[in-house]
Formats: C-alpha cells, structure tokens, sequence
C-alpha cells in the first residue's frame, strides 16, 4: 500500500488522551483515527452526512472492522489518514485505510459498510447517486460487483 494510491488524505495530531503511559497510541484509537478519515472522505466528495439521511429511512452501517498494527505512534505527532473505496457492491462499501507517520505506513485497515434500511436493518442498494460520486471522486476507481 503506498501513499500514492489514495487521492483522499487528512493529518490529525495524536492527543495526550489518546496514548498509554509509554506514550503509544492505545490501539483502540486507531479504528477512531479511521472514523475520521472515513467522515473527512465523505465531506470532500460532497457526500457529507446530515438530517437527510435519516429522513431518507436509509443509512450506511459499519459492519466489519480490520486493523494491521506496523508501527507505534506517539504523543503530538501528526499523522496522515489516508482513505479510498477499494471495492462497491450493490448494497456494500470496503473502505481502505493507510495510517502514516510522514512516509511510514503505520497502520492498514478495512472498514466495510452496509447500506440499509433504518427500521429493519436489511440491506438496501447503494443509490446511484452516491456511486456517481465515488467514481468522479477516485482517480483510482474502485471494483465494484
């Protein structure tokens, strides 16, 4: 996985809150960092959440979390959340996560999604119109099926 493959990156500094007495981020953090990048991702393809979505009676709902520890990082550095979508199928997203300290990978990750119906819960498709903007948005586009 390298930098290059992601065209959507966003920095956030490691707090004090977030490291252990060694000053290593605690590992739980990470999937925050993740959150992060994935809500960043969003806003910058003009896919921001709001009210909308609710009203709509559908939402996108993690389902699948993955974290590959490399290296540690700690207090006060600036880290870099790169995130793209790897793959879209009809009702699911698969997020890719690089977690880099300057040029040093330090964390990969996956986040799945689902499309689905608020009330039931039930996979529903990702609207056509939300695929239009992954694919103008990636210069990588994404595999979808």
């Amino acid at each position: 996985m390298q930098q290059s493959d992601f065209r959507f990156s966003t920095p956030l500094r490691v707090r004090w809150a977030e490291v252990d007495p060694q000053s290593i981020v605690f590992n739980g953090h990470y999937l925050n960092y993740a959150d992060v990048g994935i809500t960043e991702y969003f806003r910058a393809m003009g896919q921001a959440y709001d009210a909308e979505t609710g009203v709509k009676g559908a939402d996108f709902f993690a389902v699948r979390t993955l974290l590959e520890y490399k290296s540690p990082a700690r207090f006060d550095e600036i880290l870099d959340v790169h995130v793209r979508i790897a793959r879209l199928g009809n009702s699911s997203m698969q997020f890719e996560i690089g977690i880099y300290r300057e040029d040093e990978l330090l964390v990969t990750g996956e986040v799945v999604y689902v499309h689905a119906d608020q009330q039931s819960r039930q996979p529903t498709p990702v609207p056509d119109s939300f695929r239009a903007a992954v694919r103008q948005f990636e210069t990588s586009p994404p595999q979808e099926g």
